[in-house]
């Protein structure tokens, strides 16, 4: 288990990415992955009132729902750890970190969860027409009220998010300890030359989103022919070039090497980044699941961690 931040939070070393649920994933199907993932030891699960929004039909939600009513069925809210976020368009047009949002959208949250408390409430995305005071004061009243534990952010560009923690000093506000960015073998310049000395600088815990590349990094997508392969591959389409060749000839390399997927190969690199606390994850099969228990164990030597530094160089 690992310290999330400046927080009493523990997590294990791969966060599961609640995104799925409701999308690729009906109820049934999530809940058994939720009973494989815990019972491999893991405890931490992130999602967003806004998933899965984007889906015909859904209105947002439907992944805190089933989350929410899992860990009722299973009487275990005690062993999860649960993230959840505030601030995306939920249907009113423009993203909302107010503090009036904000204390209806947490009810929301807490009655589809069926829990009395979220244990890291994140903000998704900015929100510039709201001082950053406004958002953490809200913040403050919930932590007060028992209904949030630790606060975080997600997607703030380095100014907001130094702004924030500047508020957050000189006002006596909650500040945030984790910090959720974008940020995998791929896509490295915008975290490493963005928020990641802030992070640094202010001792937040990290954990990663589209750790695998949106699949890319599995290596299940080597051509525009295995785009077809997942309604996530339309998104994967511009990994494919000379950059991405390489970065997945370094992970068919390692993967053979240690005896594990391109996957899990991925996923270590991010668990032995120094700045990260954990990456997220998501997976729909069993198969996926291996992949985590594969990265934890992993145990990659320098000359690995350097072959995949050199090879998805972006310099």
């Amino acid at each position: 288990m690992i310290k999330l931040g400046n927080t009493d939070l523990q997590t294990a070393p791969i966060v599961f990415g609640g995104n799925v649920f409701g999308w690729t994933l009906d109820e049934k199907e999530s809940f058994r992955i939720l009973d494989e993932f815990v019972d491999a030891g893991f405890n931490t699960i992130d999602t967003a009132n806004v998933y899965s929004r984007w889906v015909d039909g859904n209105q947002g939600g439907e992944s805190e729902a089933i989350i929410g009513k899992w860990m009722k069925e299973k009487g275990n809210r005690d062993k999860v750890t649960v993230i959840t976020k505030v601030g995306s368009d939920m249907g009113q047009g423009h993203r909302d970190l107010s503090e009036k949002h904000i204390m209806e959208a947490v009810e929301d949250s807490l009655r589809r969860l069926q829990t009395d408390t979220i244990d890291l409430y994140l903000t998704h995305w900015d929100d510039e027409n709201t001082p950053v005071e406004e958002t953490l004061g809200a913040y403050e009243k919930l932590i007060k009220a028992g209904k949030v534990r630790f606060i975080g952010a997600s997607n703030l560009p380095p100014e907001r998010l130094k702004e924030s923690m500047r508020a957050s000093a000189e006002n006596n506000l909650p500040r945030y300890e984790v910090f959720q960015p974008e940020y995998n073998l791929y896509d490295r310049r915008g975290f490493e030359e963005g928020v990641d000395p802030v992070c640094r600088e202010e001792g937040l815990g990290v954990i990663t989103y589209f750790s695998l590349a949106k699949g890319f990094l599995s290596g299940k997508y080597r051509s525009k022919n295995d785009l077809r392969k997942s309604v996530r591959g339309g998104g994967v389409e511009g990994y494919l070039n000379e950059r991405g060749f390489r970065i997945l000839k370094a992970l068919d390399e390692l993967a053979a090497k240690h005896e594990v997927s391109q996957a899990a190969v991925a996923l270590a690199w991010l668990i032995h980044q120094e700045d990260v606390t954990a990456p997220i994850a998501s997976a729909t099969k069993s198969s996926h699941l291996k992949a985590f228990f594969e990265a934890v164990q992993m145990k990659p030597e320098p000359e690995d961690l350097q072959l995949l530094q050199s090879a998805s160089a972006y310099k």
